[in-house]
């Protein structure tokens, strides 16, 4: 990061900053908050947590070389600076936002319902093309993550690509006050969070917050195909560009060619060209991702080229659509978390499979009283997709399994339920046979990624 001074920190988050003059025009060369990347330089936020408390921490943060550290308790005569403030989360937000404002980079802020890890990592791709691109890693995309990853933007990255998550009202304005982006993309407006949101209504309110703290003269970028954002009018004057399958949509797709898990082949259209390019990661739904990465690059400045390259040079990360060669199975590792929306587009992409299909389908959370009935949808939409065998796994996910039985025949689909994963550990030898083609996919509390590495040593 670029280094900022002690006292230029304290200032940014109205904090107290006790210790020497000499060391208040020192500068610090990162922040964090795990006392286990500490180094010489460092700053150390104390992050109260709901296991650990960052304070507790302090003095062995500084004997390993940190600069300084920021705290919400009077600290005493100890022999080295740190900063009072009221909040630590306020103060790290703080600070963020003014180092933000202090860089001379676009920012492409990203949100959603669905999709928003994946349009991330093709934007990204996309961008690399021409530019250093820095991107949210993981799941630092929250009030705590969103400042960790503005804080590893450096003076060479000329852009960043950010994912921003929210469970709530209010939290996206906090997010897009530090993030301050240029271009704002929408993936959908799905059901996610709607336990909290309400509605889908309340979910693209929330969304769209990020405009609050947008450049005026920068870009919106919407999913025109969805029935929420096709028709969404921004306060701040801008006009929203669309992508879509649709014609009318400014950034459009022809020619869509399944080449099952191997990809799709795509002819994308865009206002003033067009080009073929292909989208690796299997899936009907990455031809939006696609879409959305495409009009990114239009906007700044890339030609069809270089976006072509960009869409065909993206690659699966762990937990998201990431196909995996086992010793007996292929397993598609869409782990990470899921959602009625996202859960349906991967079935959709095993059933493509072109071999005995096998769905293992976790509990979906923060659904509202509408869950069960979305678990029974899904459930169904396992059924109608001739999915082979469906494994459920969780006190929800019996919803899905019947769905699927009172929806199909047991001669159209084999349907296994289990309370816990060790449950099914017990029998998978059982019902999985070689060759099969296994989707595994639940809420990230399920903690699937332990399923995923039981099949590649199975």
């Amino acid at each position: 990061m670029k280094h900022m001074s002690l006292q230029e920190i304290s200032d940014a988050c109205g904090g107290t900053y006790h210790g020497s003059k000499e060391a208040a025009s020192a500068k610090v060369s990162s922040v964090v908050i795990d006392s286990r990347k500490a180094e010489n330089g460092s700053l150390f936020v104390a992050i109260k947590g709901a296991r650990v408390d960052g304070h507790d921490f302090i003095p062995q943060v500084m004997e390993k070389g940190a600069r300084c550290a920021v705290s919400e308790q009077d600290l005493g005569d100890v022999p080295y600076p740190y900063i009072r403030v009221e909040s630590c989360e306020q103060a790290l937000k703080d600070i963020a936002e003014h180092y933000r404002r202090s860089l001379d980079i676009k920012v492409v802020g990203i949100s959603g319902s669905v999709g928003k890890t994946s349009t991330k990592e093709m934007i990204a791709s996309v961008l690399s093309e021409k530019y250093n691109v820095l991107k949210t890693e993981g799941n630092f995309n929250n009030e705590i993550g969103l400042p960790l990853t503005v804080f590893n933007i450096r003076e060479e990255h000329e852009i960043a690509v950010l994912e921003m998550g929210i469970s709530n009202f209010g939290e996206m304005t906090r997010l897009a006050k530090i993030a301050r982006p240029d271009i704002c993309v929408f993936t959908n407006i799905g059901v996610a969070h709607i336990e909290s949101l309400g509605s889908r209504d309340g979910i693209l309110k929330a969304k769209t917050e990020m405009i609050d703290y947008m450049n005026p003269e920068g870009t919106i970028i919407v999913n025109g195909d969805d029935d929420k954002l096709r028709g969404f009018t921004p306060q701040n004057g801008l006009t929203p560009v669309c992508f879509g399958l649709d014609a009318s949509c400014p950034f459009h797709a022809e020619q869509v060619t399944s080449r099952g898990l191997k990809g799709t082949d795509v002819h994308i259209v865009t206002p003033v060209s067009s080009f073929d390019t292909h989208i690796s990661i299997p899936g009907r739904h990455m031809v939006y991702n696609a879409l959305a990465a495409a009009a990114v690059g239009y906007a700044l400045g890339l030609t069809d080229e270089e976006i072509a390259q960009g869409i065909a040079s993206n690659v699966p990360i762990a937990g998201r659509n990431n196909l995996i060669e086992g010793k007996c199975y292929t397993v598609i590792d869409d782990c990470y978390n899921a959602n009625p929306a996202s859960m349906k587009a991967s079935i959709a992409v095993l059933s493509d499979a072109g071999t005995r299909t096998v769905a293992i389908l976790g509990d979906m959370f923060e659904l509202g009283e509408d869950g069960p009935q979305m678990h029974y949808d899904t459930g169904k939409y396992a059924a109608d997709c001739g999915i082979n065998v469906l494994i459920c796994i969780g006190k929800l996910s019996a919803e899905i399994a019947r769905g699927a039985r009172e929806n199909s025949s047991p001669s159209q689909i084999e349907i296994c339920e289990f309370a816990t994963k060790d449950d099914f550990f017990k029998d998978a030898g059982r019902i999985l046979k070689e060759k099969d083609t296994i989707l595994v996919k639940a809420s990230h509390g399920m903690d699937f990624a332990k399923i995923v590495a039981k099949l590649q040593d199975m």
